[in-house]
C-alpha cells in the first residue's frame, strides 16, 4: 500500500527537501508546481533550496514521469534575472528531458507602469524522466474540419526515384491544442483565497489530465493553497502536497474538504 511509504492524500507541513528525502525512489507519477520566483514572492521569510528540490524530484519521479515547472523571473533594476532559464538547464544537466517549453498566458494580466510591454505570460517547462508514459492531450476544433487540404495533389519521388501521387486528405474535426494555455487569473477566479500567487485551477487540471491517469500520484512540493492537490482529487488522482507555512496548509485542507469526492 502506498500509504505505508508516502503521505498519500495529505498536505504535509515542512521543508520540501526534507519531506521528499523520506520518500522511496521512483514513487511519483507527476509533479505540477510553481516555485517562488526569485524575490517576487515572500512566504513568511522562508527560503528554499533549488538544487535540493531538483535532485529530489529526479530521485522520486518514476521513469516516464513528468514535472511541470511553472516559473517566471523577477525584474531587478529594469532587467529580468533569467533564473528560469538557468533552472531549466540545470534540470537537463541532472538528467531530465525538456519535453516541452509551454507558455501560461494570463488573459487579464496586471497593468503596470514601466518602459516595456506588459508581462502577460510565464513558462511552463515540462520535464520528463525518459519518454512520458502518459499523454492525454487537450484538443481544439479544426477551423476547416471536413474540407480537403489546400491545393492539387502533388507528385513526389519515392525511395526508388519513381514519381508517386500523394492523395489529398480531409481535415479532422479536432487537433491537439497548441502549447500556449490561456487562463483568466485573479481573486475573482480563485474564489478570494488568501494567497499571494495562486495559479488557476484550470491550469493544474489541464496538466494533471494531460500527463497522468486515474489513480496516479501527483505531487506539489510548493503546495501553497492546495490548487494542485484539489484538482488531482477532483480528477481521480492521489495527491501529496508539501507546504512550509502552516496557514497555507490550513487553507488547503479547508479547500479539500469542500464537496470534493473521489
Amino acid at each position: 500500500m502506498l500509504e505505508q511509504y508516502l503521505p498519500i492524500d495529505q498536505i504535509v507541513c515542512g521543508d520540501n527537501v526534507a519531506v521528499m528525502s523520506t520518500f522511496p525512489d521512483a514513487c511519483i507519477d507527476l509533479v505540477v508546481t510553481s516555485p517562488p520566483y526569485d524575490n517576487l514572492r515572500t512566504y513568511g521569510g522562508h527560503s528554499w533550496d533549488f538544487e535540493g528540490v531538483a535532485q529530489q524530484l529526479w530521485r522520486v519521479i518514476k521513469p516516464g514521469g513528468v514535472v511541470v515547472w511553472v516559473v517566471a523571473d523577477a525584474t531587478i533594476d529594469g532587467s529580468e534575472t533569467g533564473t528560469s532559464f538557468r533552472q531549466a538547464l540545470r534540470f537537463m544537466e541532472i538528467g531530465f528531458r525538456l519535453h516541452d517549453t509551454m507558455i501560461y498566458r494570463k488573459q487579464n494580466y496586471t497593468q503596470l507602469t514601466h518602459n516595456r510591454y506588459e508581462q502577460e505570460w510565464e513558462y511552463m517547462f515540462v520535464f520528463s524522466k525518459g519518454k512520458p508514459k502518459s499523454f492525454n492531450p487537450k484538443k481544439t476544433a479544426c477551423t476547416y474540419a471536413g474540407s480537403k487540404t489546400w491545393g492539387e495533389p502533388n507528385m513526389y519521388k519515392d525511395n526508388s526515384g519513381n514519381l508517386t501521387r500523394v492523395k489529398q486528405t480531409v481535415i479532422n474535426d479536432e487537433k491537439i491544442c497548441g502549447n500556449v494555455f490561456t487562463y483568466q487569473v485573479g481573486s475573482r477566479v480563485s474564489g478570494n483565497i488568501d494567497h499571494p500567487a495562486m495559479f488557476p485551477e484550470a491550469l493544474a487540471r489541464d496538466h494533471i489530465l494531460s500527463w497522468s491517469n486515474e489513480g496516479d500520484v501527483v505531487l506539489d512540493p510548493f503546495s501553497g493553497s492546495g490548487t494542485t492537490a484539489k484538482m488531482a482529487k477532483h480528477n481521480g488522482r492521489r495527491f501529496i502536497g508539501i507546504e512550509v507555512n502552516q496557514e497555507y496548509v490550513d487553507i488547503s485542507n479547508e479547500r479539500l474538504r469542500q464537496g470534493v469526492l473521489f
